[in-house]
């Protein structure tokens, strides 16, 4: 059974604005998010950004929703930053609470235990090429191209945690002619780079998900999330002690659940499958 919140946010200035930004999708375990200003290309205005930050805030708590769907509505997924709703302002504190407005978001997703993945169609822009970089998996369309557009609109092409996320991902050589040029990537060179996870034609996007997301849904709910946390923390391990120390704490937790012992006597009960752990 699917439950939808259309949700209506307050802008900045405390005013209700009529336009529903951002659709939540209850399914089971599973959040669908949509980015609905698709006449706007999903581009982040205050209203959306509002209700990205008090969702992603919000999830870490949520014991219910194990995984997230992160998808746009319309022609694109999301083109980045509203350009009309910038303000500019000579304080520099104003200036970088303004800032930080998008790129908290950011932080949100990467802390949130959550498996996020972004499902990418059309344009992921600036602030939206961000969004697809914080979600744990990237699954796009054959339409889909991405950019790290601040360069080319006179800012520094570093920008909501894209230089930190973006070279882990693809490594420094191809993160620095992105951010350096503002160059689109597309969709199969994206998949050559291991950007995204695989890309398929548009009409088989939600096949993929579910896969992906039925796949998640069979594990248990402790052992998915301590990963994506020890995922997060050993890509900047200082050692291979320290990676190891952390698996090994989440192992002994994990053994401790009821849900551990039932996958392992479902595992074993299985004829004719090799058994390895």
């Amino acid at each position: 059974m699917i439950t939808t919140l259309a949700t209506m946010a307050p802008t900045v200035s405390g005013n209700i604005m009529n336009e529903k930004t951002l659709i939540i999708e209850k399914e089971g375990g599973v959040d669908y998010l949509t980015l609905n200003r698709p006449q706007e290309l999903n581009t982040l205005n205050d209203s959306l950004m509002f209700e990205l930050r008090e969702y992603f805030g919000n999830l870490y708590f949520d014991r219910s929703v194990r995984v997230v769907v992160l998808r746009g509505a319309g022609k694109a997924f999301c083109a980045g930053l509203d350009l009309r709703s910038v303000k500019a302002d000579e304080n520099p504190d104003i200036s970088l609470t303004t800032q930080r407005e998008v790129s908290e978001i950011i932080i949100l997703m990467r802390r949130c235990p959550q498996a996020i993945i972004s499902v990418i169609h059309g344009a992921a822009c600036g602030g939206g090429f961000a969004l697809a970089l914080a979600s744990d998996i990237r699954i796009a369309s054959e339409n889909a191209k991405m950019n790290a557009a601040f360069i080319k609109i006179g800012l520094s092409g570093c920008d909501v945690g894209v230089s930190y996320l973006l070279p882990r991902l693809v490594g420094t050589s191809l993160a620095s002619e992105l951010i350096l040029t503002g160059r689109f990537i597309y969709a199969d060179r994206a998949l050559q780079t291991g950007l995204v996870s695989s890309v398929v034609p548009g009409d088989r996007l939600s096949e993929e998900v579910k896969s992906l997301v039925d796949d998640m849904l069979a594990t248990s709910a402790l052992g998915l999330r301590l990963t994506k946390e020890c995922l997060n923390m050993n890509v900047d391990a200082t050692s291979l002690e320290a990676a190891i120390a952390m698996e090994d704490r989440n192992q002994v937790l994990c053994t401790q659940t009821g849900e551990f012992k039932s996958l392992v006597s479902s595992f074993l009960s299985k004829e004719g499958e090799e058994i390895t752990i």
